[in-house]
């Protein structure tokens, strides 16, 4: 027996027991905040960063759980009135993506053929009935969430919220519209985050093109992978450090297939003299670098 115990400690823990002791937990309101209202210290809020309604338990929602978990229940050892707030995510595009699945399934119309109103009814009916297994999952962890306040991000005043808070960033001109490179889904008809997207490495060739300096027999060698952008070339950058072309900078060369179209050779560090030729073609738009 262990330390003098009646009974030898089992080989292997009993996690049947973790769910009863929870439950009896959140009907009890423990998660709840109380305390002591006038505690030095005030009361600690710490909201739980939303996973998506449609996920399921990852590391990265264990390892978020544990340590607000240890947080919350620090504070509220101490007697200061503590609240971990719980949310989900609404997760538009991945939910999105299962209804339209589901609507594949079933053999009926799809998204556009049910109309907007009729979709979003479709979605809603799926949150309603498969959202609540992230939450779950995260109460089999012992979150000791204030599951009364649970929040959705959709909910009217979260929503009232984020708008006064996106409006208020644009009245400052911290938040404004620009031109960016996007990853667009076809299928989705929207644009996602690089979260959303798997990226892919290949190997890939690169092309050779001759760009004459103005005014000599001289020309630039450049090296490209993309060379339909060609004809939208602004600018040909080598390093100011790279002997081969330093003679060049600040002259001009032409556009190869352009009509005789010429652009300025600039001296930028960010060129890589290993890679290519070590000269390199700028086409704005292309990439987020330039």
């Amino acid at each position: 027996p262990f330390l003098g115990a009646a009974e030898p400690l089992p080989k292997a823990y009993d996690f049947t027991v973790e769910g009863a002791t929870y439950e009896w937990w959140e009907s009890s309101g423990l998660f709840e905040p109380k305390g002591d209202a006038g505690h030095p210290r005030g009361a600690y809020t710490c909201p739980m960063p939303p996973p998506n309604v449609t996920g399921r338990l990852h590391l990265g929602h264990a390892m978020f759980v544990a340590l607000q978990d240890v947080l919350a229940r620090f504070h509220r050892a101490r007697g200061r009135p503590t609240l971990w707030l719980p949310g989900t995510d609404h997760a538009g595009i991945a939910t999105q993506l299962l209804v339209e699945r589901a609507l594949a399934a079933e053999g009926g119309p799809g998204r556009e053929e049910l109309g907007r109103d009729k979709f979003l009814e479709r979605v809603w009916a799926w949150k309603e009935e498969n959202g609540g297994a992230i939450c779950s999952q995260m109460r089999r962890l012992g979150a000791s969430a204030d599951w009364t306040r649970e929040k959705f991000t959709l909910d009217a005043d979260m929503c009232d919220a984020v708008t006064e808070a996106f409006v208020l960033l644009h009245e400052r001109g911290l938040v404004y519209r620009g031109s960016r490179m996007v990853n667009w889904s076809p299928n989705l008809g929207t644009a996602v985050s690089d979260l959303e997207v798997e990226f892919v490495e290949r190997e890939g060739l690169l092309y050779y093109f001759k760009y004459g300096v103005e005014g000599s027999d001289d020309f630039l060698p450049v090296a490209t992978s993309r060379p339909e952008t060609i004809l939208g070339d602004t600018a040909v950058c080598v390093n100011p450090a790279d002997d081969r072309y330093s003679k060049f900078v600040g002259k001009r060369c032409v556009v190869p297939m352009s009509g005789g179209r010429s652009i300025p050779i600039l001296a930028d560090d960010y060129v890589d003299i290993e890679f290519g030729t070590g000269a390199l073609k700028v086409t704005p738009g292309l990439v987020q670098d330039v």
